[in-house]
């Protein structure tokens, strides 16, 4: 991947991914690019170019980005009728988080990830909310189960398989470095109906015996 600009961007796609995502690559095409869901404007030999909104530079790590070029992972919109395999991601991500630690275990890597220290405010108002133990989380795009979180929801864990770290950019992270954070779409919309039914002008009257006679059952 490399900038063409402050918010446009070519991206290349390499070996068997040519033929998985590039083959039938149509320009107005939607491409989650490390879980950002961009639109194709322009078709290469070898990729395509998108442009980010100031938004989505804002939120992503798309505008922390100071290298000249960077593997992304790529994925192209679920089709109607394709398996799901891992939980729904929209490729509208919340927020940033960073890379704490990554510890080789005899099957799987084990990933913690909490706030860069100038985003915590923004982490505990997009992100933190949404984690919980077992619950569904998507780290650049990627679908991980989240292993383990502190009760404040500071930092979560997650365990990655090798053949997730091998075929993403997971395995080329260091401590430190930001990823893009999409909470549960399903946690999102019982959080909100959850809170519409608590705020006080949507509290209900009691039904109680008075109630059921002034309005006629009794």
């Amino acid at each position: 991947m490399r900038s063409l600009g402050q918010d446009r961007f070519a991206l290349s796609i390499k070996g068997d991914a040519i033929q998985i995502i590039a083959s039938d690559l149509e320009i107005g095409d939607s491409v989650a690019v490390d879980g950002v869901c961009l639109t194709v404007e322009e078709i290469l030999s070898d990729g395509f170019v998108a442009t980010a909104s100031p938004e989505t530079l804002q939120r992503t790590t798309l505008g922390q980005r100071t290298q000249a070029s960077e593997y992304v992972n790529l994925e192209t919109s679920l089709r109607v009728g394709s398996k799901l395999g891992g939980h729904f991601v929209t490729g509208h991500v919340d927020g940033i988080g960073c890379l704490v630690e990554s510890v080789a275990t005899e099957k799987s890597w084990e990933m913690t990830f909490a706030a860069p220290p100038s985003m915590s405010d923004q982490w505990r108002s997009r992100i933190a909310r949404y984690l919980i133990p077992k619950g569904s989380i998507a780290v650049n795009g990627i679908s991980l189960t989240i292993a383990d979180c502190d009760e404040q929801s500071n930092w979560f864990k997650v365990a990655v398989i090798p053949h997730t770290y091998a075929q993403t950019n997971l395995l080329l992270l260091q401590s430190g470095d930001f990823v893009n954070l999409e909470s549960d779409i399903l946690g999102k919309y019982v959080d909100k109906l959850v809170n519409h039914r608590l705020a006080p002008e949507n509290h209900q009257q009691e039904i109680s015996f008075s109630f059921l006679a002034e309005h006629g059952y009794l």
